[in-house]
């Protein structure tokens, strides 16, 4: 074998398997539907709600209880 091919040789076998040591990401699709859960507690806006009216009742009807 001559001094080149001896150097390349080892070269072309270096790059085939830096080659093929590249890190492949794949970007998919779930396969079922991304699902978001909204647990919100709107019992605060309730409860305001129902004292805004309770004491609009209390003013119109004084005598209530």
């Amino acid at each position: 074998m001559t001094k080149l091919t001896r150097q390349v040789i080892p070269t072309a076998l270096l790059v085939m398997l830096a080659g093929g040591c590249q890190p492949t990401v794949k970007v998919e699709a779930p396969k079922e539907p991304i699902t978001i859960n909204l647990n919100i507690k709107l019992d605060a806006d309730v409860r305001v709600r129902l004292e805004e009216q309770a004491r609009e009742d209390i003013e119109r009807n004084p005598d209530i209880f």
